[in-house]
């Protein structure tokens, strides 16, 4: 497993339009997705560790975003489900359903989406706007392979509250770090 950081947040850059089948038997837009006050989409899948140590709070801080916020989720799996049985699509339904995920679950079969918006990893954040312009491309807070402790600064969930509030993201970003996302050939 190649562990990989994330870019710098490339602000203001519009979000790529897709159209995903989702675990819960519906197709998800770029459109149906967002919120009042904006989006975040999630590159992850379930056999990475780096995605299992922030699974619960994951589902805690998109909840929040969602229920106080006005900032929606969506999580996109684009890894090739033929090198890990584990990121199947039966698979994806089954931790959506454990974990109770608060945001629709994507596949990205073709991997063109996350080549589009230039996922490196998992987990991969692109947090938006109102206005579908980035403003945050940053790490969820200081977990790696194992969950951080309960007080760490709670990056991405400051991060998107700000953006919920300003429509602008902090300057000063973290980067993601995570497995890489695994390319068909």
């Amino acid at each position: 497993m190649v562990s990989l950081t994330t870019p710098v947040c490339d602000f203001d850059a519009p979000a790529v339009a897709f159209e995903l089948p989702g675990v819960d038997g519906q197709t998800w837009t770029l459109d149906k997705a967002k919120g009042p006050n904006g989006l975040l989409v999630m590159f992850i899948c379930n056999h990475c560790p780096y995605v299992k140590a922030i699974q619960e709070r994951l589902v805690a801080d998109t909840r929040k975003l969602r229920d106080e916020h006005g900032i929606h989720s969506i999580a996109i799996m684009a890894n090739d489900p033929s090198e890990y049985e584990e990121d199947s699509f039966d698979n994806m339904r089954a931790v959506a359903e454990q974990f109770d995920f608060p945001f629709p679950y994507v596949l990205d079969e073709t991997q063109e989406v996350a080549k589009a918006y230039g996922a490196v990893c998992t987990p991969d954040f692109f947090g938006y706007n109102a206005d579908l312009g980035l403003q945050y491309r940053g790490r969820l807070d200081a977990s790696r392979k194992e969950t951080a402790p309960d007080d760490v600064k709670r990056d991405l969930l400051d991060a998107m509250i700000q953006v919920a509030q300003t429509g602008k993201g902090p300057e000063e970003q973290i980067p993601s770090m995570g497995c890489s996302i695994k390319w068909k050939a």
